[in-house]
This record gives structure tokens, C-alpha cells and sequence, in this order.
């Protein structure tokens, strides 16, 4: 049977997500490399208690609507919801913006767990890899990073020992995608997205455009089509 990841609709790709799931979400922080009409469809189901993974906390629709003119929403909408319930994520708020993290944060209503940004993308790779973790000398005696995990001393050095994050699903954004699930980025969009591409049992992609089979240039490719199990067009 021929191959095709392709799924009809954005409530289609994530129809299966349930309460309790580890949701890897791509882009790097601004609404243009974020797989915003996932994220909304997620955001109208009845779950709960989701694991967020993501590089931001999101800003919000009002800040990506009012100041740039896109009406999307952001990672930001599962805090709106309350459906997110602990979140991984290396910049959770901004100095110049308190958003809907922060402020749940402070009323108690989430854990927040602090990785920084380069310790992020590496345990999700490894997660992606299939290894157990990483070691890292990022956040030793910090006690906010540090907390109770272990720390090993090689060559003199201290390095934290960082369990891989694994998820049960992945949202990312594309620019282009085949049937195979072969992907093309565009600009910044490939960042944490195709970070987290393959790091998840189901690897969801919304996309600009889907393309033919062969349309793609091979060597454009970021994201081969093993790490992909839906596409959707954002439409």
C-alpha cells in the first residue's frame, strides 16, 4: 500500500492526544515558526493534565494579533485553558510581558521546570536517539536547574546528569511537505522544530503546502520522512 501520512484536518491529527500526554511542541518562540492551528485544536478538547515541552511559554493571541496582525495562538493557549499542568521549557515568560505561564505559576496552578535552551535541545535529541540522557556542566549549583538530580565528576569537572525527554506526540511547523512526510523549512522555523521532530511516538506536522512526490529537492530535506507520522495543511 502506498504511503501517505497525510491527514484531512487539524482536529483529525489530534483527535488521539489524551489527558496526561507529553506534548512536544516546535518553534522557537515567535507565532511564525509555532504549529499554531494544532496547538488551538488541542486546546478545544477535553484533556487535561498535559506535560508541555516547549523552548517558550508563549505570549498569547493578543500580543501576536494586537502588535503584528496574526490572529493565531501560540503555545500559550494550553495555560489559557488550564489544560497544561507542568512545563519543561527554557524561557517561560518575558521581562516586558507577563503572560498566562507566569501567571499561573504564581498562583500556584503549574510546575514549571527550567532547562536551559541548549540542555532542552539536547535531551529531546536524545530522546530521539533512544538514550537514556546527557551530560551537561550547564546549571551545576544552580538550584533551580540543579534540584535533586544527580551530578557525576569526570576529568576534574562537574556535569549534571539530564534525563532524555521523550514525548507521546510532537507538534511541528514546516514550510513544505510529500506524502511521505518528507519536510522543508523555512527561515528560523527549523530550530526546535526540527528539534523535536521523531522525538515523540507520533510526530504531527503542519505545513504550509503539500507538494508531489519528487517536488522536493533531496537536499533541501531537513526532516526525512521517518520522523513524521502526520501532515496536515494549515488551512
Amino acid at each position: 500500500m502506498a504511503i501517505n501520512k497525510i491527514v484531512a484536518s487539524v482536529e483529525e491529527a489530534v483527535a488521539d492526544v489524551h489527558d496526561g500526554a507529553v506534548i512536544l511542541v516546535g518553534g522557537f518562540g515567535n507565532i511564525w515558526n509555532a504549529p499554531s492551528y494544532l496547538l488551538t485544536a488541542i486546546s478545544k478538547l477535553p484533556v487535561k493534565n498535559l506535560t508541555v515541552v516547549s523552548n517558550s511559554g508563549g505570549f498569547g493571541i493578543e500580543i501576536w494579533g494586537g502588535v503584528f496582525g496574526v490572529h493565531e495562538h501560540d503555545v500559550e493557549v494550553l495555560h489559557r485553558t488550564k489544560q497544561c499542568t507542568k512545563h519543561i521549557v527554557s524561557a517561560p515568560t518575558n521581562p516586558l510581558v507577563v503572560n498566562t505561564l507566569e501567571t499561573r505559576y504564581r498562583a500556584g496552578e503549574v510546575e514549571v521546570e527550567m532547562c536551559a535552551q541548549g540542555t532542552l535541545a539536547e535531551r529531546v535529541r536524545a530522546g530521539r536517539a533512544g538514550l537514556g540522557g546527557i551530560l551537561t556542566p550547564t546549571g551545576v549549583g544552580i538550584p533551580e536547574i540543579q534540584r535533586d538530580k544527580p551530578v557525576i565528576e569526570i576529568d576534574d569537572r562537574k556535569y549534571l546528569v539530564e534525563k532524555a525527554i521523550k514525548g507521546d506526540f510532537a507538534l511541528i511547523r514546516a514550510h513544505k511537505a510529500d506524502r511521505w512526510g518528507n519536510l522543508v523549512y523555512k527561515g528560523t522555523s527549523r530550530t526546535f522544530n526540527a528539534t523535536m521532530a521523531g522525538a515523540a511516538r507520533v510526530t504531527i506536522a503542519e505545513v504550509d503546502e503539500i507538494v508531489e512526490l519528487g517536488e522536493l529537492d533531496p537536499e533541501a530535506i531537513v526532516t526525512p520522512g521517518i520522523y513524521v507520522n502526520r501532515v496536515v495543511l494549515r488551512q
